[in-house]
């Protein structure tokens, strides 16, 4: 028998359309009119799923993190190897940047935090602090750090991997991020 795969329903294409928007344009550089044309329905159609553009961004952005800490997967799987755990993390934004050409969403949404409907702000924290806290018990279960050590070090590595993100994709050119990349694999203790 034959695995089934699920069409994207009109909610995912919205979600879908919307997220790529943001992720080029920012939270501010859209309309749900935009999103509606481009999925080719009428706004009213994006109001019976999202009442408010608010409600879009908060479904994008809960959305991407669930999504980026499932592809992270067990932040104890790396014990006794922290220069694992680094390139893991690494790579899943590499992923992002390589192979979709785009910054980290809520690298876009911390950008424009104060701009933000305070809702999709909040979501856009709640990504951060995730990935804080996977690094951290990442860190941790890796390598022989204290809490406050781990704490420390995965704030340096989410800070630097998200602005080299910005920094490549503001030059146009990836080499500034493969240089942090390479620098985050050296600090490990492996």
């Amino acid at each position: 028998m034959s695995e089934m795969t699920e069409m994207p329903t009109k909610r995912d294409e919205i979600l879908d359309t919307a997220e790529r928007m943001i992720r080029t344009a920012g939270y501010n550089g859209f309309s749900t009119r935009d999103v509606a044309n481009a999925v080719g329905i009428k706004a009213a159609s994006v109001h019976y799923y999202f009442p408010t553009k608010s409600d879009i961004g908060v479904a994008v952005t809960e959305r991407y993190t669930e999504r980026f800490l499932d592809q992270l997967g067990d932040p104890e799987a790396f014990e006794g190897r922290q220069k694992k755990t680094i390139e893991h993390y690494v790579d899943a934004f590499r992923h992002a940047l390589v192979r979709d050409g785009n910054v980290c969403l809520c690298a876009v949404l911390g950008a424009e935090i104060g701009g933000l409907p305070m809702e999709v702000g909040e979501h856009a924290r709640i990504f951060f602090e995730r990935n804080l806290a996977w690094l951290k018990k990442a860190l941790t279960a890796s390598s022989r750090v204290s809490a406050a050590e781990a704490q420390a070090l995965a704030i340096h590595i989410l800070a630097t991997l998200e602005g080299s993100m910005i920094l490549s994709k503001s030059l146009g050119d990836d080499t500034a991020f493969e240089s942090v990349a390479e620098s985050l694999a050296q600090i490990a203790d492996d």
